[in-house]
């Protein structure tokens, strides 16, 4: 099997909320993608321009109202596509490159992993060292539909879908394996909402990551 040629359809699922600054850069970089068959973005009780946005480019569009949480978001796109491997990105990442969404894919279509992590490396310090202290808690993720399928309640867990695939993988021995991605990073929720709404998302964020661990 060549690199650029998967044997399988692959969708690209971009759960999103209110990222209408960001999430252009993040399609264009999909849309040259070679890999990718399909493109579906949810944007998940937007207040802001990201549905619009979206629309601009080619891609399809899911709007959830109101705000449902990632976890539901990134379910709506599932069921979105036929695709039977889904690459999911977040909508705020910074320097996307079609080598890392080809990297974070060909290991599950090759049938070389069941999923895949996608880990900073080289992007900015932050982003890097809090992907390396938690590479579980990364939303960067190859996975085969059918894992997806078979959580359940994944819809219900918000920011704690990441903490779930990863609880799902060790229990059923699934096949995982980390990916560096160079020269990525995101930008971070103190930089988009200011210091202290930021501050206090990050820690809505993190309560919904503990009751999952």
């Amino acid at each position: 099997m060549s690199r650029g040629e998967p044997a399988v359809k692959v969708a690209a699922v971009v759960p999103a909320y209110n990222e209408e600054t960001t999430i252009g850069a993040v399609l264009s970089a999909l849309q040259g993608c070679r890999v990718i068959d399909d493109i579906v973005v949810v944007a998940d009780g937007c207040t802001d321009g990201t549905a619009e946005v979206a629309r601009r480019y080619r891609c399809r569009v899911v709007e959830l109202w109101p705000n449902q949480g990632k976890g539901a978001a990134m379910v709506a796109g599932v069921r979105s596509t036929d695709a039977g491997v889904i690459v999911f990105l977040d909508a705020d990442l910074v320097g996307l490159r079609e080598e890392h969404v080809t990297d974070l894919i060909l290991p599950v279509v090759q049938d070389e992993a069941d999923m895949t992590v996608g880990v900073f490396r080289q992007g900015r310090l932050a982003t890097d060292l809090a992907q390396t202290i938690t590479p579980f808690l990364s939303g960067l993720r190859g996975v085969r539909r059918q894992i997806m399928e078979d959580i359940p309640g994944v819809e219900t867990t918000r920011y704690g879908v990441e903490v779930a695939l990863t609880r799902h993988a060790r229990r059923h021995h699934l096949r995982v394996r980390e990916v560096r991605l160079s020269g990525l990073t995101h930008v971070m929720k103190e930089e988009k909402m200011g210091l202290w709404a930021g501050f206090r998302a990050r820690l809505r964020m993190y309560w919904e990551i503990v009751r999952h661990i």
